[in-house]
């Protein structure tokens, strides 16, 4: 008997119909940001691990990280930073509209939008895939399972597009019902209105320890398809996609190199040229980017490196670094070399 379910689609990319034309940086960003004394940061309206307050207002996750490290770089002060929790709806129209300097909020680089929001993607901050949960009662192993389903989704996200494209090309039906907001989502799926969630299986991980009885779901073992994330900022200020690009290249390269929070300080002076450069204690990286020399030792001092933030707040959500470790470590993450 084929079993009729509901699915629950959360986060990720504004799909083709739901697009806004958005503007182009018209101004230097970095001229704005230090005349204001913060950087304005766009993050998800709580997603653990990747940007989350708590109860006295207090953002963190790698997203929440980036963002605090690049008003390090800037300011050599990561508290100079002031965050706006955004739906998946409100986060392109605010970035173009400049009500933020930058989007950090677990968003999917995708061709739609380096091509026609007028946005740039500045690199990947975390290699995720789509996936689905279920409640472990329903005794559902597969995808396979679904056809016949209502489809859950967020407005305006690849979740959307991804799962759409997954089931046509299965030849599996479905009908979509729309939630603007996450919560929302969540909240209807803990209700039993919807018996399949399906988001990047590292929202799904996050999502899960707002459950009554987070133990009581399962992951079904499909990955739908590539779900990049990383931080957006507008087009048209080549020097401010360059320190935000640099600053997410910066903490991985750190890694890389062994230079942590708790040692950037005795690394400085070191004979290693690549650390040497990383640290400002040779060339004039910095200045090219608009900042002091110190920016990259300022970053680490304040969030560490990238392995550094991972550990503290996705490693708790029981997600292994798979594809997101170094790539002499049998992952995908590379950053380009400061030389």
């Amino acid at each position: 008997m084929k079993k009729f379910l509901t699915l629950v689609v959360s986060a990720g990319v504004v799909s083709a119909g739901a697009m806004m034309i958005a503007g182009v940086a018209q101004a230097a960003t970095l001229d704005d940001v230090n005349a204001r004394g913060y950087l304005q940061c766009g993050v998800s309206q709580g997603l653990p691990g990747f940007s989350n307050a708590d109860d006295n207002g207090n953002w963190t996750g790698i997203d929440v990280d980036l963002c605090r490290g690049v008003a390090a770089a800037i300011f050599g002060d990561a508290n100079k930073v002031r965050f706006t929790p955004l739906s998946a709806k409100q986060r392109f129209t605010a970035l173009s509209s400049g009500e933020i300097d930058i989007l950090s909020r677990n968003t999917t680089w995708t061709m739609t939008r380096d091509t026609q929001l007028g946005l740039n993607f500045a690199g990947v901050n975390y290699y995720d895939g789509q996936g689905l949960m279920v409640p472990s009662g329903l005794g559902i192993t597969s995808v396979s399972e679904l056809d016949g389903a209502n489809i859950c989704t967020n407005t305006g996200t690849t979740t959307e597009l991804n799962i759409t494209d997954y089931f046509r090309a299965n030849n599996m039906s479905f009908e979509l019902i729309a939630f603007e907001k996450a919560d929302e989502v969540v909240a209807a799926y803990d209700a039993g209105r919807c018996d399949v969630y399906t988001t990047d299986r590292s929202g799904l991980a996050a999502q899960r320890t707002k459950l009554t009885n987070p133990d009581a779901h399962v992951v079904l073992p499909e990955i739908l398809t590539k779900v990049p994330l990383g931080p957006v900022v507008r087009q048209g200020d080549d020097q401010w996609f360059n320190i935000v690009r640099w600053s997410l290249n910066a903490m991985i390269n750190a890694e890389e190199l062994g230079v942590t929070q708790a040692n950037v300080g005795s690394m400085m002076g070191s004979n290693n040229p690549s650390i040497a450069r990383l640290l400002g204690d040779e060339g004039n990286f910095g200045e090219e980017l608009g900042l002091g020399n110190d920016w990259a030792a300022n970053i680490i001092k304040a969030v560490g490196n990238y392995g550094e933030s991972y550990d503290k707040h996705i490693t708790p959500l029981g997600l292994a670094r798979g594809v997101n470790a170094l790539w002499n470590e049998g992952g995908i993450l590379y950053a380009a070399p400061i030389r």
